[in-house]
């Protein structure tokens, strides 16, 4: 708000320069011009000439030439003022030496005798700067036209007529007069300069606090930006550590739950019936080589090979008949319903958590017998796994039990388990499609 204050208060204080300048150039070119006509028509201009160091212009000339050139002045002024500062402009330096040249020719339509145009090009200059390069072009115009301006130092140059030699025309209190409002003139255009300058001063000041401050906020945010990027790939880490312990747990611990089971089981029947325990010790081959499969499926971020190589009932099916004879436990389904068009990343927390149940109700409750019931209402899908095993008195949740519950979070469903001569384990997974029966 107060940048938009500064920016108003300086364009109005320029365009006041502009239309000061403006009605002091007309009214010396004007007083030439006069008491030019006046000395004509007195039939004193020999005698006038004969006090002036050189000859002046036509009446006509001396008010044609500060007007035209005050107009060029104030056009050149205005495009340099209102073209685009953000990027570098070859034409910009073109309008410089434009304005220049206009202000020395108004300087010299003017016989030097008014050199506050010379603050008109400071201030558009002062505008336009940008950077140490137009520093330089800034004070090499400045140096240029305070030599112009001078009167002592540009006369030897210039064949000028003062204006004190017009002054000096007329009677001594009219002198007085004439020279008091030169005076006032010039001095009302330096404080309206001054002024200018204080204005633009304190507007680059606070453009200077804005940018500190800005490139501070810019700061804290970059920091705050690389703190969250550190927290992010730490969260990341912790995320992916997570998925790989649930997955080596599900896939390596079903296996070698199996696996001990079979491994039981041949330890009892290696004398009695060796045929059975080579058979039995080929299913508990194949059950390590599918543990290993998927463990290494697991760290490439695959799915289970059943999954990928079967729809989701047959690789259940497929996953409890392999695991029946590698460990000798029944498993039963009771199928009430079926969800249709699954997601993958549904099948597979479905998969997971049946084949946890399946190992934990082998590993922990020595069960001989599971019931696995599925079925589908108008807002979830229901899964109860049952077993007959030892059950537990005093529940707490383990390490499969935590890693079935994130799965389920991951699809807003809900874990529900307990022990009733037995274990029993009730899931529910929000379902978002049709089902059939």
């Amino acid at each position: 708000m107060k940048e938009n204050q500064s920016s108003s208060v300086l364009a109005s204080l320029h365009e006041l320069l502009y239309l000061y300048n403006g009605l002091v150039v007309f009214l010396i070119a004007g007083f030439m011009c006069v008491t030019q006509n006046k000395v004509v028509e007195s039939m004193s201009a020999r005698s006038f000439l004969d006090t002036l160091p050189a000859i002046p212009m036509a009446p006509i000339w001396g008010l044609l030439l500060p007007t035209i050139s005050f107009g060029l002045l104030f056009l050149f002024g205005r495009i340099y003022r209102y073209q685009d500062k953000t990027r570098r402009n070859p034409w910009s330096y073109v309008v410089i030496f434009g304005e220049i040249c206009a202000c020395v020719g108004l300087l010299r339509g003017l016989n030097l005798a008014y050199h506050g145009v010379v603050l008109l090009v400071v201030a558009d200059m002062l505008h336009g700067y940008r950077g140490k390069h137009q520093r330089v072009i800034l004070v090499m115009a400045m140096t240029g036209l305070y030599i112009i301006a001078n009167y002592n130092l540009a006369s030897a140059q210039i064949q000028a007529v003062p204006i004190e030699a017009y002054i000096a025309y007329y009677n001594a209190s009219a002198q007085a007069v004439l020279k008091t409002l030169l005076n006032v003139f010039i001095s009302l255009n330096t404080i309206l300069f001054v002024f200018y300058v204080m204005v633009f001063v304190q507007g680059k000041h606070r453009e200077s606090e804005r940018i500190q401050s800005l490139n501070a906020q810019l700061n804290d945010a970059n920091q705050r930006l690389r703190a969250y990027a550190i927290e992010a790939e730490r969260t990341a880490e912790t995320r992916e550590r997570n998925r790989l312990a649930r997955e080596i747990h599900d896939t390596l611990g079903h296996a070698l739950t199996g696996i001990a089971a079979g491994l039981d089981a041949c330890m009892v029947t290696m004398d009695t019936a060796p045929e059975f325990t080579k058979a039995q010790l080929a299913k508990i081959r194949e059950t390590a080589l599918r543990g290993i499969k998927d463990v290494r499926r697991s760290v490439r971020k695959l799915r289970p090979d059943d999954l990928e190589r079967l729809p989701l009932r047959e690789a259940l099916f497929k996953m409890t008949e392999d695991f029946m004879a590698s460990s000798g436990m029944e498993v039963s389904y009771l199928i009430n319903g079926w969800p249709e068009h699954l997601r993958e990343d549904e099948e597979e927390v479905i998969y997971r958590v049946v084949q946890e149940c399946v190992t934990n109700a082998n590993r922990h409750g020595h069960a001989k017998h599971v019931n696995i019931t599925i079925g589908t209402d108008e807002e979830a899908l229901r899964i109860v796994v049952s077993d007959d095993g030892e059950g537990c008195d005093n529940l707490k949740q383990g390490f499969g039990l935590r890693h079935m519950r994130e799965r389920l979070e991951l699809l807003k469903g809900e874990l529900h388990y307990w022990s009733d001569g037995g274990f029993i384990v009730e899931v529910s997974i929000p379902m978002h499609t049709g089902t059939a029966e």
